[in-house]
């Protein structure tokens, strides 16, 4: 991987594994949409930045610097990470080297852990567009603006900032019985009473129980949140969905644990498979 800058754009070279249309469509992140001329743009982090691709092995950040770009943004888009061992280290289970061919470019992000812990409170029971809609309701109302040469965005608000905002007013966002657990989750992680900073510290399990005693967080947003804001690659997140795939390539039965950290990306290759292509491998 090569980077440089060309005027007001970061240019990123040799790149492989990488597809930012699959990376910003497999349901593990929220903020981030088509923003035209083939470009998908959003913030994180408090940040905003702009990425198109013109080709497989190229990749350009608008919004940004090349220096903030390989500080921040090298890390949260995972282009540190050697996706293409991770795929072919799936050689020998014929399902999972199909899911790696068919879904190639897929790469867990590195998200914020409250903003990804908050984003999977919200998605319970919902679908994508409204998932986004209301999170950006969320940020226009509680979050700093961050201005940009694109126009105005929103930062996505801190808990210490959403443990002040009453359950009637997150109520009223249309976050329906998500409220009362956005409040719940924002008062006991700005007091410290659930501490992101020691869960990123625990095993996995205990991570996961630990988030767990936020109302509304049980296994399945808990192994999200695990997966896509805490790293943890060990993360398989089982839900209706993941649970008739694995039923329909594994009816005897499918071991996450034997993968070790390469669990969640074997889940979110399984996942795009079969909800995009149907399982027929074809890219």
């Amino acid at each position: 991987m090569n980077i440089s800058s060309s005027g007001d754009a970061v240019i990123v070279t040799e790149l492989s594994e990488f597809n930012i249309e699959r990376v910003f469509d497999c349901g593990q992140c929220f903020r981030f949409d088509p923003a035209g001329d083939g470009a998908i743009a959003g913030v994180a982090m408090g940040r905003y930045i702009r990425l198109t691709q013109p080709e497989p092995g190229t990749l350009i950040a608008r919004g940004t610097s090349e220096r903030e770009f390989r500080r921040v943004w090298v890390r949260y888009l995972a282009l540190d990470a050697d996706y293409a061992g991770i795929a072919a280290s799936f050689a020998g289970d014929p399902v999972l080297e199909r899911a790696a061919k068919c879904a190639s470019g897929i790469r867990i992000l590195r998200q914020e852990p409250w903003e990804t812990l908050c984003s999977f409170i919200i998605s319970q029971n919902n679908n994508i567009p409204r998932i986004k809609g209301l999170i950006d309701k969320l940020c226009r109302a509680y979050g700093d603006p961050v201005d940009t040469d694109y126009g105005r965005f929103y930062a996505f608000p801190n808990a210490a900032r959403l443990a002040e905002v009453s359950v009637d007013d997150l109520f009223a966002l249309k976050t329906g019985f998500r409220a009362k657990y956005i409040a719940d989750a924002a008062r006991k992680v700005a007091s410290g009473e659930v501490d992101l900073d020691a869960v990123a510290s625990l095993p996995t399990p205990e991570a996961a129980r630990e988030l767990c005693r936020i109302n509304g967080v049980g296994p399945k947003v808990a192994a999200c949140t695990l997966l896509f804001g805490f790293g943890r690659g060990d993360s398989f997140p089982v839900d209706v969905w993941v649970r008739r795939v694995l039923a329909k390539y594994y009816p005897g039965g499918f071991d996450p644990a034997s993968l070790g950290d390469r669990a969640g990306i074997a889940q979110q290759y399984l996942f795009y498979y079969e909800r995009y292509h149907g399982g027929d491998g074809n890219a």
